[in-house]
């Protein structure tokens, strides 16, 4: 490892207190590297505005943070043990090829300072990479919920067979729930797109940064004024983040339930893709839905991600080095959130119905729902039209698609008001 710019003279660092103290750095710093790398250029530019830097040693940063974003994706350099982290292995290799213009880059800053714009920068590109999904999935939902809108299938509550509801009704349910996920992802980007960049270690330095060029620069939408602020933002920003990617992850723990349920043989409503499915290893009649499951249990890593910085938070305010645990915690969180959620477009897409097996499931039973209103609507009251409809004798076989078309209250399958969520998704678009 270089050496360490906190270090003291006459004072060893224990090898073993260290590595407690970097814990992953080197390894979650990959992931925020090059977001780092834009935030120190902009940094750069600024410091060239107050003659902190010349424009001949502005030109040369600029060229060497280029060439190191381009070696870095390349894998010819590699953030390793050599380094405490990804913002000391910038100012080494900066320090390296330039000389005293590579050390006066972190003139100004700190180490959370870098932190907290890289991953400000990275989470703005996550919720960005969730909306365009959510807002994907809804407009699979929404064009399936058009094509199959009278298709019958079974209605569950409590799992237990209730009414006759339709593969209209069921897609329609997935595309205003995820349009109502990409609105909060929005609405989550919009408020965490605030610049920290300039507010040290909470305090401000004796400089005139010139924070509002670096947020034009970085592409910001405001500045966080208080730097302060930036500090006690940091956590409940990444939790609301992650709050807004867990409402889509809850949708999809639910959706993948029914299609568990449904691609049981004891329902066998659904064929999914063969791709989506693996064999089991000791009982080769198998096919496993495994895909659905584990799409089902992402939640708990986003859930846990937002409980695990929560718990970071009991905190006075200022800057304290806990927060260094709540980077592996959000790229955990939007590591698992994200890889499930984006199967789940193709999925969508793909799967298949056994319309057969759906309208063997219908039973008379499920008409009483029917016949309790229509004995109401003809004058009866509700509670009497509701005990002749509870008798049995008094159930028959019905006609699932009039069944629908009579179920006329606003979103229902007689009026399911596809073009009201059309409107909110091409909003979003």
């Amino acid at each position: 490892m270089s050496d360490l710019l906190w270090q003291k003279p006459g004072v060893t660092v224990d090898a073993e207190i260290q590595a407690f103290l970097a814990g992953d750095d080197v390894l979650l710093d990959r992931e925020f590297f090059l977001y780092d790398i834009v935030a120190s250029q902009a940094h750069a530019e600024g410091l060239q505005r107050i003659g902190i830097l010349s424009e001949d040693e502005l030109a040369g940063l600029s060229r060497e943070l280029d060439l190191l974003a381009a070696d870095f994706r390349s894998g010819a350099f590699v953030l390793d043990a050599r380094y405490e982290d990804g913002h000391s292995a910038i100012e080494a290799r900066l320090t390296e090829r330039l000389g005293d213009a590579g050390r006066r880059i972190h003139t100004g800053r700190s180490r959370n300072d870098q932190v907290l714009v890289a991953t400000r920068l990275w989470l703005k590109a996550k919720l960005e990479s969730a909306q365009a999904l959510c807002v994907e999935i809804a407009g699979i939902a929404l064009s399936r919920a058009e094509a199959e809108t009278a298709v019958p299938l079974p209605g569950y509550t409590h799992l237990q067979r209730a009414v006759v509801s339709s593969l209209g009704m069921w897609w329609a349910g997935w595309a205003e729930a995820y349009i109502d996920n990409a609105v909060r992802m929005a609405a989550t980007h919009a408020w965490v797109d605030a610049n920290p960049l300039g507010t040290a270690a909470g305090y401000g330095v004796n400089l005139p940064l010139q924070r509002d060029h670096t947020t034009t620069a970085l592409g910001f939408s405001r500045l966080q004024v208080s730097p302060l602020y930036a500090q006690l933002s940091r956590g409940k920003f990444e939790m609301a983040a992650l709050e807004a990617l867990g409402s889509a992850m809850l949708d999809l723990r639910r959706l993948a339930w029914d299609l568990s349920l449904f691609t049981s043989a004891e329902f066998g409503f659904v064929a999914l893709p063969a791709q989506y499915t693996t064999g089991s290893s000791i009982m080769p009649n198998k096919r496993n839905p495994d895909v659905i499951e584990l799409m089902r249990a992402s939640y708990a890593s986003v859930a846990a991600a937002r409980c695990e910085i929560e718990q970071l938070l009991s905190l006075p305010s200022g800057y304290h080095r806990d927060l260094q645990i709540s980077k592996g915690a959000l790229f955990h969180g939007f590591g698992k959130g994200l890889a499930a959620l984006s199967l789940l477009p193709d999925l969508l897409r793909n799967l298949e119905w056994r319309e057969d097996r759906m309208r063997a499931a219908l039973e008379p039973s499920m008409y009483a729902t029917d016949l309790a209103v229509d004995l109401a609507r003809q004058g009866m009251p509700f509670r009497d039209a509701y005990r002749q409809a509870a008798d049995p004798a008094r159930w028959a076989e019905g006609d699932p698609v009039a069944s629908l078309a009579a179920r006329t209250s606003p979103g229902a399958a007689g009026d399911p008001r596809l073009g009201e969520l059309h409107t909110r998704l091409a909003a979003l678009r």
